[in-house]
């Protein structure tokens, strides 16, 4: 099978190509990229006035399968992924039962290969059953195809505890993903800690609790020699500690979601206390926002995740102080991107396909995120420019927990391949 792509911006940052070119792709990875190429027996895809990219790469989405179906399933979380211009995506492991032994990461392998859309890898516990009591087979897992262990949502309260996990996953070279907060901060918090937490007469999270969470990471990644790689880093003081760290050679990634890029918790009163606003971290302030788009631009932050966290309706539509934390993200995140960090000037288009791409890929140590010849044929086609508003009641995902309903946002994906094969295009193409 071969489809050429023919005539769209090539954006490939791994490669260093930023150029309009031809891309020829033949039995499942790309074959050749050049000015011209010549295929009659391909099938053609007319690019022209978009951009071809590596298929972007998503190190934190929730699938809630096993055990919460009813949020979000493995085919309709893939096929979400596929709508967002995601091919690989790393799912965590808080699952029912969780990711802590080969049966449940081979189950989730074996419905991501019958759904057919986008790349699974999963994560897996670092605890049978996140307890933080004893450690998980860390060997016979990554042998079962999982990329790197996490406690995800449910941090690591022991240091003691943690530093077992870091030697023991260092002997392993397996990262270490971490959401750091301490619980004895923010326990019981609503949203970020400070002026509109108190105008709005909700207690808050502070940014303590999770800078205490990265600091103390960052001094054992540095003793163990383990990589540890931040989630969801959401404050200007977070970011401060990861340059240091990495300037001093110690072992560290992090990502930085969309919503805490372009939200501040000043959208919870704005948004009249819409629950959609509720995630954790929470969203912060504007010198936090900032802090973030520095680090991603000068590359203390490796990469965009998109912590794509479906609930159901019921779980939402309650007292702000009673809703589940988390949104969905893996529709909305080239969009926001795009608005948000490209439009005003923050970053190039070059610099953005890089954040959803090889960076991540790279922090990951994942075989995923370019379009070097003979690799996988994982390929998204968008519009950077075209706008669209946000409707949930059209996710692919079974969530609809977006606190963008109604916003416009630039980019509309028109193509994704996966292998080379065509598994997502617009309604309009």
């Amino acid at each position: 099978m071969k489809t050429l792509i023919r005539g769209g911006r090539v954006i490939d940052p791994a490669n260093g190509i930023d150029d309009v070119l031809d891309v020829l792709l033949e039995s499942g990875e790309v074959a050749a990229l050049a000015k011209s190429i010549g295929a009659p027996d391909a099938e053609v895809i007319d690019a022209s006035g978009q951009v071809v990219a590596p298929g972007f790469v998503d190190l934190h989405v929730h699938l809630r399968t096993p055990g919460q179906e009813h949020k979000e399933t493995i085919a309709t979380g893939t096929r979400a992924a596929v709508a967002g211009g995601f091919t690989t995506i790393c799912c965590m492991p808080n699952t029912d039962p969780p990711i802590h032994d080969r049966s449940v990461a081979e189950l989730v392998l074996s419905q991501a290969r019958a759904a057919g859309f986008a790349k699974v890898i999963p994560l897996a516990a670092v605890s049978p059953s996140l307890k933080h009591e004893t450690l998980t087979e860390m060997a016979d897992l990554k042998a079962a195809g999982c990329a790197a262990v996490s406690d995800d949502g449910k941090a690591i309260q022991s240091s003691s505890f943690l530093r077992r996990i870091l030697e023991y996953a260092s002997m392993l070279d397996l990262p270490v993903v971490l959401h750091c907060e301490d619980y004895g901060l923010s326990e019981g918090g609503a949203m970020n800690e400070g002026y509109q937490s108190t105008v709005l007469g909700l207690k808050g999270m502070p940014r303590e609790a999770e800078e205490v969470g990265i600091m103390r990471a960052i001094l054992l990644a540095k003793c163990t020699g383990a990589h540890v790689h931040f989630c969801h880093v959401s404050t200007a003081y977070g970011v401060e500690m990861i340059r240091r760290a990495k300037a001093e050679g110690v072992r560290v990634t992090a990502e930085a979601t969309p919503h805490h890029f372009s939200l501040t918790d000043e959208d919870v009163g704005r948004q009249n206390y819409d629950t959609n606003t509720k995630m954790v971290p929470p969203l912060r302030t504007a010198d936090d926002v900032a802090a973030l788009v520095e680090g991603l631009k000068e590359g203390t932050i490796d990469g965009i995740a998109t912590d794509h966290a479906p609930h159901a309706t019921e779980d939402k539509e309650v007292e702000y102080d009673q809703a589940a934390f988390g949104i969905v993200g893996l529709e909305t995140a080239l969009g926001v991107t795009l608005k948000y960090l490209v439009e005003p000037g923050h970053v190039s288009l070059s610099d953005a396909v890089a954040m959803l791409t090889c960076r991540p890929a790279a922090a990951l140590k994942l075989s995923a995120g370019t379009l070097t010849p003979e690799s996988a044929a994982d390929v998204v086609v968008f519009n950077p420019t075209q706008k669209w508003t946000v409707d949930p009641g059209k996710f692919h995902s079974r969530g609809r927990n977006t606190p963008y309903a109604r916003c416009k946002l630039l980019g509309v994906v028109s193509h994704t391949l996966v292998d080379g094969r065509t598994v997502h295009t617009h309604p309009a193409t």
